[in-house]
């Protein structure tokens, strides 16, 4: 698929990879960009520079992304890409509070879900669409400081997995993000990035770039970081060998944040 001559909406863009997806969108062409997120100022500011609508949305919330795409159909037409691309970094392991986990889920996997729900039935009856969940590389290999994102993560990409099979006949792709670390708020913290690092911090604008070739390609996995694609090749090869290596990894480093 091509950006251009579409309608595209993207959550959590009021910056890093969101904002970026919605400044290179524009610059393909699209014909109309929605960007989303609850951090109202600042997505305003986006929208702005790139005469884009902008649309207070708490990803969390079902009938706030309800009401995002009743808005947006009601007043643009129909969608043609919908990117699920907010996310959080509250790190924590198996001991932090069931809310900590709760808001985990919430906005990692059940965001995702509420977006299906809200655009599958129209792009279904149009024969066509494109569904973009961002997820994190730690969804296809782990995260040795926080279960709460690995956990979450990995589920993201099930889900994307999963859509993907069922409305592969229905004219819809999916394909599902999955970085490591890109210099994005969230990364501009002690414990933002670290291991997701080792292979180097790229800026927002480099993932749009690895974003718009795959989507042309309509594959599945965009790996902004090309080398993912090997980890997750040793991981499945011989998963022990690999966990041992994580752990080695995570003694370096310490016990997970709380």
């Amino acid at each position: 698929m091509e950006v251009k001559d579409k309608i595209a909406v993207i959550t959590g863009a009021a910056s890093g990879i969101g904002a970026a997806l919605a400044r290179r969108f524009h610059a393909e062409g699209a014909r109309a960009i929605v960007v989303a997120d609850v951090q109202v100022e600042a997505l305003n500011e986006v929208a702005k520079g790139i005469g884009a609508l902008a649309i207070p949305c708490n990803v969390a919330r079902e009938s706030e992304i309800q009401n995002l795409v009743a808005r947006v159909e009601a007043e643009l037409g129909p969608i043609d890409i919908f990117c699920s691309n907010a996310g959080i970094a509250r790190l924590g392991d198996e001991d932090v509070p069931n809310e900590e986990w709760q808001l985990n889920w919430d906005i990692h996997v059940m965001a995702h879900v509420y977006a299906v729900r809200a655009v599958a039935p129209g792009m279904v009856a149009r024969g066509s669409g494109y569904l973009i969940h961002t997820a994190s590389a730690a969804g296809l290999l782990s995260h040795i400081q926080s279960a709460t994102y690995a956990t979450t993560k990995h589920a993201a990409v099930a889900f994307a997995e999963w859509v993907a099979i069922k409305y592969r006949d229905k004219g819809i792709r999916v394909s599902v993000l999955a970085p490591q670390a890109v210099r994005t708020p969230m990364t501009d913290r002690p414990d933002g990035a670290s291991v997701a690092s080792i292979d180097g911090m790229i800026e927002p604008e480099q993932l749009a770039d690895c974003v718009i070739e795959t989507m042309a390609r309509e594959e599945f996995l965009m790996l902004p970081h090309p080398v993912v694609r090997d980890y997750m090749q040793r991981k499945v090869s011989n998963i022990d060998r690999w966990l041992e290596g994580m752990n080695r990894w995570r003694s370096k480093k310490g016990p997970a944040q709380r």
